[in-house]
Formats: structure tokens, sequence, C-alpha cells
């Protein structure tokens, strides 16, 4: 099945019950070392995209990385997708790799050096974008508790902000933790885009160095979601330089 777009609850409904997720098996492949490398070193790293649009500076996208597993395919997809996005001049983006960052499922109001030591690395990041991609495997039908972590410790940081998906995995590609995750964000005042990019059977639709043996579905797909993700932040900016959003 290809790289699909569109509204991932008429994908779901026709899904077999069986789980996904991102470790290497006879339908996903392994980690291409070339991709791995091409990966930015830091938990969050700035890519320049090209010149500032006609409505004013380029929207800031945060790319979120959500699986840590050992074995994992998501650095193969967060590559390929960084490059289509890097070829927007309405955007700049940044990766934050949850690979790379250990924030602890106790939440605190009060954290300890150790615990801001690693907020400091996603904060303000959050904070200063404009729009999010969440690029997600399938775990046990659900999202990684990586992504949940890095959600629950921060608040206003998701307010009134559009949020895309990049999902992947077997023959779910990724859709059902996709549907869970807008639960999660619409009560988070964010606002989750219709279009989405997801790969079912991920591993068969890269070739050894981690680009897709057919990009036309899969660059379609990462276009039009970007298309809503930019008219969406947009509009959300402007109006929050108006009136600020009381969530």
């Amino acid at each position: 099945m290809p790289p699909t777009t569109g509204s991932a609850t008429d994908s779901t409904a026709a899904l077999p019950s069986s789980s996904s997720d991102d470790l290497p098996s006879s339908s996903v492949a392994t980690l291409p070392s070339a991709s791995a490398a091409a990966l930015p070193s830091s938990s969050a790293e700035s890519v320049p995209n090209g010149a500032p649009g006609a409505a004013g500076a380029p929207l800031r996208l945060a790319v979120i990385l959500g699986s840590n597993r050992e074995g994992r395919f998501g650095p193969v997809v967060a590559d390929w997708f960084l490059s289509r996005a890097a070829e927007r001049p309405d955007f700049t983006t940044e990766l934050i790799d949850l690979a790379r960052v250990e924030l602890p499922t106790a939440l605190s109001a009060r954290p300890g050096p150790a615990v801001r030591a690693e907020l400091a690395k996603v904060t303000a990041p959050l904070a200063a974008a404009d729009a999010f991609v969440v690029l997600t495997p399938e775990y046990n039908h659900s999202f990684p508790a990586t992504v949940k972590s890095l959600i629950d410790w921060h608040y206003a940081e998701w307010h009134a902000k559009p949020v895309g998906f990049v999902s992947y995995g077997g023959v779910s590609g990724g859709l059902r933790a996709v549907e869970q995750l807008r639960q999660v964000f619409a009560e988070l005042h964010a606002v989750t885009v219709r279009d989405t990019v997801s790969f079912h059977g991920a591993g068969a639709h890269f070739d050894d160095t981690g680009r897709p043996k057919d990009p036309t579905g899969s660059d379609a797909a990462a276009t039009a979601m970007l298309d809503r993700l930019a008219w969406w932040a947009l509009a959300l900016r402007e109006a929050k330089s108006v009136r600020p959003y009381g969530g």
C-alpha cells in the first residue's frame, strides 16, 4: 500500500487489529547508516529553508521524532521529511529527537536540576514554534510513551498552534497512534490538520540509502499536509498578534 494522505479516520476503519511498530521485521527495513548519519546531532537543531515569504518571517516548524526505541526506523522517515520541508521557503525547521531527551514520566511542578537540564533542550523550541509535526510509529495500537511525556511536561507551548502527523508502521501505517494523538492535542488547545502522511509497511518504501523508492505519493502527501499547516500557522500567528489566546 503506498503512502497516503487524507482522513486517518477513514483509513483506520478498514484496518486489521494487529499491532505495528518501528522495529525491523519482514516488512520494515533496518536503519540505513547513511540516513542516520544525516540527522542533526543535537536534540533540537534548526534547518534553514530559505527566504521569508510574502507574509513576513518564515513559519517556525518543530518536527518531533517520537521513537527512542533501539533499532528504530524513525530517522529514515525523519530524514526524508526534513528534506521535503527544507524545500519550503515559508518554513524554517527544527528537529526535536526524543531519543536524545530523557524526560521522566513522573511530573513535577518544581523539577530538579537534572530534569530542568532536559527540559532546556525542548521547551524553548516548542514555545518558539508556529506549528508542529509529530513523526510517530505505532506501539500496540498507540503512540510511544516518549511523545506523551513530552506533551505532558508542557502546556501553553501547544496553545493555538497547528499539528500535523507523519506516521509509519506495518499494516496500520501508524494511523491508530495518530487518531489518539488528535484527542490529546485537542485538550491542549492545539489544532490538528486533516491531511496526514502515513507509510504502511514502511521499510518496503525506502531503498538502502533511505530514499523513497517511488516518491510520488509520499511527496504529494507531504506537500498537502505542509500546505495546510502553513495556512493554519499563519492564520493563528496573525490572530494572536491582534488578540492573545486565552487558553
